[in-house]
């Protein structure tokens, strides 16, 4: 059975690798291990080391400190969770230049969602 401590980090590993658009291969690389050690880091099945946990955070430019941000937290009030999906298109979203392209985008977003942004919320 996972820790819920390794399983709060393991969580906080995928989902910023995934927005910084790495891969488990990517990062395995950069720490000298398999794309399957790093795909137990993720679910919690094996703890990460203080060493590894470091070598991570310089790898994904993080302080160590951000895999243990929210874990005082319960699930409700820690927030939403991304997804994967959600995750890998913030990613690329930010990787636009184009300012008006990125604004059509989002405004395409919202009226697909049926979202009425806070600024436009007061002038319906």
């Amino acid at each position: 059975m996972s820790h819920p401590v390794d399983i709060h980090v393991g969580k906080k590993l995928k989902n910023l690798r995934v927005l910084r658009g790495q891969t488990q291969t990517d990062v395995a690389k950069g720490l000298n291990i398999s794309f399957q050690q790093v795909q137990k880091y993720e679910l919690g099945r094996n703890r990460i080391s203080a060493s590894k946990l470091y070598e991570i955070a310089n790898i994904l430019n993080v302080p160590p400190a951000y895999f243990f941000e929210g874990l005082d937290q319960t699930a409700d009030a820690a927030g939403p969770v991304i997804d994967e999906e959600t995750a890998r298109i913030a990613a690329v979203f930010g990787k636009i230049q184009d300012d008006r392209l990125k604004a059509q985008i989002r405004s395409f977003i919202d009226a697909v969602a049926g979202y009425v942004p806070a600024e436009n919320a007061t002038n319906s």
